[in-house]
């Protein structure tokens, strides 16, 4: 699936576009970006990172000795999708989430999945994020998966892939609202030009889906709050950007007690009742009772909180079987199994080191796949075969020969290209899109667009912000 990337503004890879290749979504962008000068975007471009500066955007770096706060990069030039586009991601997105959702609730109740040869057993039980505690545990609306990070890949005019289900704790929708503020103050008039579907109204619709999430004990007006594992995580800003524009209290887990198997928050005003819990914190740290009993950052006898049913927890403890990277190459067959239908969004192929002839199969050619850990994140853990050294290729192949099980791999996939403004001007780079989607009780709500990552060094497909990507705003189109 390698070769001459797909861009999303000319059509294909060639560098000399006329105006007859400007794909319709990218006429109005284009005309602009010709017409400006470049000292104009240099000028805008140092002015965004001061406002991201201030704003105080930033990322920790475990094991970076070097810095341990990092602005993410912000390109000023917009990633730009149709409606029909949209429209189609969208119904894929609902779709895979209400499947995941599914596989969930039967992978901790009947596990028909499993007795009908959707899935093998092993991957399951042996999976490090399977939760024994979670057995026929039910949990409030039957739902797990409550905020969903679906990574998207596009290859052509019509393709698009998932390249990654995030289930547990999903990142980055402050970037996403972040971008779309700085793009507003600095280029009113680009989007004078287009009509371009808001995504500032994600807050609203979080916590309308947490609200939604309420046990059947709340109140009519439910207490939410977001749990942070404090401000020496990665992704403290993140945390305390959402509760403040969720208008709900950010706590740690010295601010939370549990009470004849209610939680509660500690106030000036005396105990408050919680009844929903939007948790930016692992499953291992959430109740030293029944976790890791060593975790400071959790709340003892919030399990037994949750199994009575007077709280909810955002997303559900033991939702990282569903994102594991071996499971993830088995999502067709679950789609089907689950919805009935042909799956919308289709997967990356996807050989499983654990089956024989696809571990020879890979290698015999790592130097032309990805191959990445089933429990790896962020970009690490992973070898971009045409990208790697002989030695990076051998030294990943003694790792592999030593544990198959532990990993998968992918053709290399020739990741669309968007125009971005680098060092030498504007260039094509590789981009990929997490839109974010809430499923509440209620409803599936996505708003329109998602955080584009883009890899900033020419040719590479790596787009992680802790391999040195950065993110653009993205813009799905109105009219």
């Amino acid at each position: 699936m390698a070769g001459v990337a797909f861009d999303e503004m000319t059509g294909h890879g060639g560098s000399a576009a006329t105006a007859a290749d400007i794909r319709n979504a990218y006429g109005q962008l284009k005309n602009w970006l010709d017409t400006t000068p470049s000292d104009h975007f240099n000028t805008r471009r140092s002015q965004a990172e001061l406002l991201f500066r201030r704003i105080g955007i930033t990322f920790a770096v475990y094991g970076d000795n070097e810095s341990t706060e990092r602005l993410i990069p912000f390109d000023i030039i917009p990633r730009v999708l149709t409606k029909p586009e949209w429209g189609f991601l969208e119904r894929g997105l609902k779709q895979r989430v209400t499947a995941i959702n599914a596989f969930l609730k039967d992978v901790y109740g009947p596990q028909e999945c499993i007795k009908a040869g959707i899935i093998p057993a092993d991957l399951v039980y042996r999976n490090a994020h399977y939760r024994m505690e979670m057995r026929s545990f039910r949990v409030p609306h039957d739902l797990y998966v409550h905020v969903a990070g679906i990574d998207i890949v596009r290859t052509g005019e019509n393709d698009f892939f998932v390249l990654e289900d995030n289930a547990r704790i999903p990142s980055g929708v402050s970037y996403m609202l972040e971008n779309r503020e700085v793009m507003l103050r600095l280029f009113p008039d680009l989007f004078s030009r287009h009509r371009v579907a808001p995504v500032e109204n994600y807050p609203d619709a979080l916590l309308a889906t947490l609200r939604s999430l309420a046990p059947a004990t709340a109140t009519r007006d439910p207490t939410c709050v977001l749990l942070t594992p404090g401000r020496y995580n990665s992704a403290f800003y993140e945390h305390s950007f959402l509760a403040d524009k969720l208008g709900v209290e950010l706590v740690e887990a010295s601010d939370l007690f549990t009470k004849d198997d209610v939680v509660y928050m500690r106030t000036t005003e005396g105990p408050r009742r919680v009844d929903v819990i939007y948790r930016r914190l692992d499953d291992d740290f959430l109740d030293p009772l029944v976790f890791r009993p060593d975790s400071v950052l959790g709340v003892p006898g919030l399990m037994n909180a949750y199994e009575r049913g007077t709280v909810t927890l955002a997303n559900a403890v033991g939702t990282g079987v569903a994102d594991d990277k071996a499971v993830y190459s088995y999502m067709p067959e679950i789609v089907k199994f689950f919805t009935g239908e042909e799956p919308i969004l289709h997967n990356v192929p996807t050989y499983r080191c654990r089956e024989k002839d696809a571990f020879a199969y890979v290698m015999d050619n790592l130097k032309d796949l990805v191959v990445k850990e089933v429990n790896g994140s962020g970009g690490y853990g992973m070898l971009v075969g045409p990208h790697a050294t002989k030695r990076e290729i051998e030294e990943f192949g003694r790792r592999l020969r030593h544990a198959p099980d532990g990993f998968i791999a992918q053709p290399t996939l020739s990741l669309s290209t968007c125009p971005t403004f680098v060092a030498s001007g504007v260039a094509p780079r590789h981009v990929d899109l997490r839109p974010f989607v809430l499923c509440g009780a209620d409803e599936i709500r996505i708003v329109p667009g998602g955080l584009t990552r883009v890899a900033l060094k020419e040719g590479s497909l790596v787009v992680n912000s802790s391999q040195g990507g950065g993110t653009k705003d993205t813009w799905v189109l109105d009219g």
